[in-house]
C-alpha cells in the first residue's frame, strides 16, 4: 500500500527487522503505540484500511436501500480493527478465513473497493462474477476462503489448511474468525480439539461482540470460550478488539508462535456490533445505554485522535478514501450483470486442484 504524502508527515527513525518475516526489533515511532513493530507507515494504513472498511460497507447500505443490492446487506460497524488489526499481522502466504462483518480482511488483503462493491451488486466484474450471495466471497487467488453460512464451519478449514503446512514444512498459519455463538456449535470443539492435538499453524480469533444474532452471551454460554482454551491446550489471549493497534500485536505474536512450532492461539477481541445483524434487524435487543458506551470507544475515532497527535492529516486521509470509494461505485455500477446462459458454468471443480493464491502483506515488517 502507498501511502501519500500528503497524509504521512513523519519519518520513521528505526528500521525493522528482516528475519523470515517477522519484526524483532523496536520500530514505532512514537511511545503511544500499543505495538512497537509498527511503523508510522503501519499505524497510517491500519486506519486508511479501516476507513475504507466503514465507507464501502456505507456505500453498500446505501445502494442496498436503493433496491440495487440483492438480498439481504451486513455490516462491519465498530468491528473495523479486529479483522483489519488481525489480517495486518499475515504473512502474504497465510490465508483467512473472514465471516459477514470482516471486509478488512479483505482489503488488507488485497481485494479492491471496485471488487467489492461490484460484488454487493451482482456484476460480472465481481469477486465472484455475479454468482454469490453479497457476503459469501472470498479472492481465492489473494489467499482468502469464501465463507459459508454454517458457522463456525470456515475454522475447520482453517485447521486443514494449517495441518497441510505443518505436513510440508511450510512457515505458514491459517486464520479463521469467528462469532460468540459459533462457541455453541459441535463444529467449535472438533476445530479446537483438532487444532491443538495436532499442534497446527492456526490463530483463531474470536469476535467477541456480545451477541449471536439476539442471544447476549450470558444467555449463549455458562463458560466464557476465551476460558477454554486451556482445556484444549493452547493459549487464550484477550485484547481491546476496538483497538486496531493491540489486535495487531497479538495476532503477531500467535503468528510467531505458529510458524515455529508452538502451535494454535485462541484470541478473543472483544468489540461490539454497532448496527443490527443485517439490514433487516434494528437491533432493538441490545440497551441503548450499551450502545452509547460503545460509542465512545469507536475504532476509528481511536486512531485517528492517535496519528492527528503525530500531525498526520488524518481528514486528507478520509477525503482520500471517500473519493476512491466514490470512483469505485461508478466504476461498479458500469460493469455488466453476469450472462445469463453461464449461470451453470463454474458449479463444478474441473481439472486439477488450483492452489491458493499469495494476497497482499502490508506491514512493514515483512519488507
Amino acid at each position: 500500500m502507498t501511502i501519500p504524502s500528503a497524509v504521512l508527515r513523519a519519518e520513521p527513525t528505526t528500521q525493522p527487522s528482516r528475519r523470515k518475516g517477522t519484526a524483532t526489533e523496536p520500530v514505532s515511532d512514537t511511545a503511544d503505540a500499543a505495538s512497537p513493530h509498527l511503523r508510522l507507515e503501519d499505524r497510517v494504513a491500519l486506519l486508511r484500511f479501516m476507513l475504507a472498511h466503514r465507507a464501502i460497507e456505507e456505500r453498500g447500505t446505501s445502494l442496498y436501500k436503493q433496491g440495487k443490492v440483492p438480498g439481504s446487506f451486513y455490516d462491519g460497524r465498530g468491528q473495523e480493527a479486529t479483522c483489519v488489526g488481525a489480517t495486518f499481522a499475515l504473512a502474504s502466504g497465510d490465508p483467512v478465513c473472514p465471516l459477514i462483518r470482516d471486509l478488512g480482511a479483505h482489503l488488507v488483503k488485497g481485494t479492491s473497493a471496485r471488487a467489492v462493491l461490484a460484488h454487493y451488486l451482482g456484476r460480472a466484474g465481481g469477486v465472484s462474477a455475479g454468482r454469490e450471495g453479497n457476503v459469501h466471497f472470498g479472492d481465492a487467488s489473494l489467499g482468502v476462503v469464501g465463507m459459508v453460512s454454517m458457522l463456525p464451519d470456515m475454522m475447520a478449514v482453517a485447521v486443514g489448511m494449517a495441518l497441510a503446512f505443518k505436513l510440508r514444512g511450510e512457515q505458514r498459519c491459517a486464520l479463521a474468525f469467528f462469532g460468540d455463538g459459533a462457541t455453541s456449535v459441535g463444529d467449535w470443539h472438533e476445530a479446537m480439539n483438532l487444532a491443538a492435538v495436532q499442534h497446527v499453524p492456526a490463530i483463531f480469533v474470536l469476535e467477541h461482540n456480545g451477541y449471536a444474532y439476539s442471544t447476549p452471551s450470558e444467555l449463549q454460554f455458562a463458560v466464557d470460550p476465551l476460558q477454554r482454551a486451556a482445556a484444549y491446550g493452547m493459549p487464550g489471549v484477550s485484547v481491546d478488539g476496538n483497538d486496531v493497534e493491540a489486535v495487531f500485536e497479538v495476532v503477531r505474536q500467535a503468528r510467531e508462535r505458529a510458524i515455529t512450532g508452538g502451535g494454535p492461539t485462541l484470541i478473543a477481541a472483544h468489540t461490539m456490533r454497532m448496527h443490527g445483524h443485517g439490514a433487516h434487524d434494528d437491533g432493538r435487543y441490545v440497551p441503548p445505554e450499551q450502545i452509547e458506551h460503545w460509542l465512545g470507544r469507536d475504532p476509528i475515532e481511536l486512531q485517528r485522535s492517535r496519528l492527528a497527535a503525530l500531525a498526520v492529516d488524518v481528514e486528507a486521509l478520509a477525503v482520500e478514501v471517500a473519493a476512491e470509494v466514490d470512483e469505485a461505485t461508478v466504476q461498479a455500477l458500469a460493469m455488466p450483470h453476469p450472462d445469463p446462459g453461464t449461470a451453470t458454468s463454474g458449479v463444478y471443480a474441473v481439472g486439477e486442484a488450483v492452489a491458493l493464491g499469495r494476497g497482499l502483506a502490508p506491514w512493514s515488517g515483512f519488507r
